[in-house]
């Protein structure tokens, strides 16, 4: 009796404030279905607005681009050849491609009220054989990078590597056998990694791309070598650079000296011009020192 009589107050109280429990929902809000193939997305509301109710279905892709599909009950011409409505709410699409994958929005409102439910689509496409990137060559300590990617797979692929054939293990540090490793994968984007990269690494590599939606698919195996820093073959690259250098200084002092060069002109100095007062020979003259004799007054 308890209960009943707060059900009836709860249901009273909405009454009084116009309070609706108005919903939209959806039967199947994770969708996946294979490429080329049709599907269904649902939606359905709990209440009747009949003709008055406004539904919008809106497209979001795996990019964030956001477009409408249905606008105000009609399907946006972009979509018209292969897009159509059932059931005044429905979406049914006829045939899907991998530009399809994202989230679908059904918008739902009317007499002031509004309501939304979110579908998830997943077209499945198998991965195809991925693009691996090996170094052939690496020295001893220095960063070594092997990238994998496949651009066609969906729901994304996720990557592996082999070496010599054996997989390697994305956390080795759990498995006794490559507990000394000191390699990084990622098996989301594919990246392996050797921050110091020693001999042992030495080994061919390939890698492997693989989702739900059919086989998997390896990368032709590549060799990568890890070799010491080659000491002599730098101090015969100095010595040899050295030479070249003494050989290019002797030949310009050869063509100097046979005067193969152009010379420089030299600019002669102009001699300085010192005035002298004219000598007067007189008795009174000593050791060329002219002594005045008298003055000359004007």
């Amino acid at each position: 009796m308890r209960v009943n009589r707060l059900l009836s107050v709860a249901l009273f109280v909405c009454a009084a404030t116009g309070v609706s429990s108005f919903s939209v929902t959806t039967s199947n809000p994770d969708v996946k279905v294979k490429e080329n193939e049709g599907v269904d997305l649902t939606c359905s509301y709990s209440a009747d607005f009949g003709a008055d109710a406004r539904v919008e279905w809106k497209f979001k892709d795996m990019k964030g681009s956001q477009t409408y599909i249905v606008y105000d009950r009609k399907v946006t011409a972009p979509y018209a050849s292969r897009v159509e409505m059932f059931g005044n709410i429905n979406l049914r699409f006829s045939k899907v491609t991998r530009k399809d994958n994202g989230v679908y929005d059904c918008e739902v409102s009317g007499n002031g009220q509004f309501g939304e439910t979110r579908v998830k689509l997943t077209v499945l496409v198998p991965p195809s054989a991925p693009v691996c990137r090996v170094p052939t060559s690496v020295t001893t300590g220095n960063k070594a990078l092997l990238s994998c990617f496949d651009k066609d797979g969906s729901p994304p692929p996720q990557y592996k590597w082999y070496k010599d054939g054996t997989l390697l293990p994305a956390d080795p540090s759990k498995i006794a056998a490559f507990k000394n490793a000191t390699y990084r994968l990622n098996p989301y984007t594919g990246n392996l990694e050797f921050p110091a990269s020693n001999k042992m690494d030495t080994a061919e590599y390939y890698c492997e791309a693989s989702n739900s939606a059919g086989p998997a698919q390896r990368c032709t195996a590549a060799r990568m070598e890890v070799r010491d820093m080659n000491t002599g073959g730098i101090v015969a690259g100095v010595i040899v650079a050295l030479l070249l250098v003494g050989l290019l200084a002797l030949g310009v002092w050869y063509a100097n000296r046979k005067g193969y060069l152009p010379k420089k002109s030299e600019s002669k100095s102009k001699p300085s011009v010192v005035y002298q007062p004219p000598s007067v020979y007189g008795g009174d003259e000593e050791d060329g020192e002219f002594k005045q004799k008298s003055s000359f007054v004007v």
